[in-house]
């Protein structure tokens, strides 16, 4: 097993589809895949699995809850609108790269369709 992993942004393996949870949407009906690319034990931290991938998502805002979980993000394309609970808003496109660390609670309003990679620590 390599401990180098190239991630390719066109996966060529079909990705996991999902639609935002009633609870969690705020406006449109967006769509989400997932192509799970990588995972691995945290031995040194205190999360338990890291994983990457690629994620994908149509027009449409829902609610963005992070709990404990910290997650890296690089838009490879789109463009979405991300608002925390009583702090600012940001508008990210391809080529920004942002954090949303643990505890992070706002929204995620898709404006274009958005892929983007991502590293999740939880």
């Amino acid at each position: 097993m390599s401990l180098l992993v190239p991630l390719d942004p066109s996966p060529d393996f079909a990705p996991k589809e999902a639609t935002a949870a009633p609870e969690r949407l705020l406006e449109g009906a967006p769509s989400f895949k997932t192509w799970e690319l990588d995972t691995a034990l945290a031995e040194a931290a205190k999360w338990g699995k890291i994983r990457t991938g690629i994620w994908e998502a149509t027009a449409g805002k829902t609610i963005s809850i992070k709990g404990e979980t910290f997650e890296f993000c690089h838009i490879l394309s789109g463009r979405c609108e991300i608002s925390e609970d009583g702090g600012e808003t940001h508008v990210f496109g391809a080529g920004d790269s942002f954090v949303m660390k643990p505890g992070f609670t706002g929204s995620w309003n898709t404006l274009e369709t958005v892929k983007k990679i991502f590293v999740i620590a939880s």
